[in-house]
């Protein structure tokens, strides 16, 4: 699939929602609203499994859809749970920004309630592929929803890395490690990074240089279709590869990292009302508009 679908969410005929119920339980507020919305939740959906560790694998759950209580690294977590089988999520936002999860408590159940009729829209999303190759030989995979980063640690020296486009050369980034993040994870290291925010529904990778040592270094946006290798090009004592903000492995001079889109779509249900541009605005703080100082200027 090439391009991300938008259609109605059509739950199964003849039978309950099967659902998972996914969230942090380090966090109490989230345990707390898991007991609160219990009931809320057996009026709309059947619960077939919960998870509040975030580890257990999801994969092989017969379910028809998640539910994710917390902020957006709870539906970060529940991606990874649910590995090549993607369920769609429903997400309720119980953390501070939010920009994937963006539904209130306060509206969850008209949102439950609106399963029925297909008034819930269904968007997928660019998922990747990472693996590290080690001696010509994948080691290590894993696949993600925000970015892959190569990123240097103590003692913080300057860290060169090489970056192929479809195994050919591009270029070699000097500076503090190398991000390449989807659409989605435009708004998470990416944007912190000073990369540009792309659109949700874009078939793209971005590759945002972390504080490049030459400024002509700038951030690139290119084609989801094609296979992106990274490699620390001088020995350097500390260099990390970060998936979704979890370490996954050192690397080292014969290691590339391998990124490419994969098989896997992320599913997300919308609830009416919630769009792209308003999730932005108000999650970023954009006001459109300057206002006066009560003396006019």
């Amino acid at each position: 699939m090439n391009s991300t679908s938008l259609r109605p969410y059509l739950p199964p005929a003849g039978r309950p929602v099967r659902a998972i119920l996914l969230g942090s339980g380090q966090k109490r507020n989230v345990l707390t609203e898991a007991q609160r919305l219990g009931p809320v939740i057996q009026e709309y959906a059947q619960i077939v499994a919960s998870d509040f560790s975030g580890v257990e694998d999801m994969s092989a759950v017969d379910a028809d859809l998640a539910i994710v209580l917390g902020g957006d690294g709870s539906i970060l977590r529940a991606a990874h749970q649910m590995g090549d089988r993607q369920l769609p999520i429903v997400a309720v936002n119980l953390g501070k920004i939010g920009f994937l999860a963006d539904i209130s408590p306060a509206e969850f159940a008209d949102v439950l309630a609106s399963l029925q009729g297909g008034r819930l829209m269904l968007t997928e999303h660019l998922m990747f592929e990472c693996r590290v190759v080690r001696a010509g030989e994948p080691d290590l995979r894993q696949l993600g929803l925000n970015e892959v980063a190569i990123r240097t640690g103590t003692p913080f020296l300057l860290m060169d890395i090489d970056l192929y486009v479809d195994s050919e050369l591009a270029t070699t980034y000097s500076g503090d490690g190398l991000i390449i993040g989807t659409p989605v994870g435009s708004t998470a290291y990416g944007l912190s990074a000073g990369g540009p925010i792309l659109r949700k529904d874009l078939e793209a990778f971005v590759i945002v240089p972390i504080s490049p040592h030459a400024l002509t270094n700038r951030p690139v946006v290119d084609s989801a279709d094609r296979v992106y290798e990274m490699a620390v090009s001088r020995t350097h004592p500390e260099a990390w590869v970060v998936v979704d903000g979890r370490v996954l492995c050192r690397i080292g001079l014969e290691d590339r990292v391998c990124v490419k889109r994969a098989q896997a779509r992320f599913q997300m249900l919308t609830a009416p009302g919630h769009s792209y541009y308003r999730t932005l605005r108000e999650k970023l703080g954009w006001s459109g508009q300057l206002r006066r100082a009560k003396n006019g200027l």
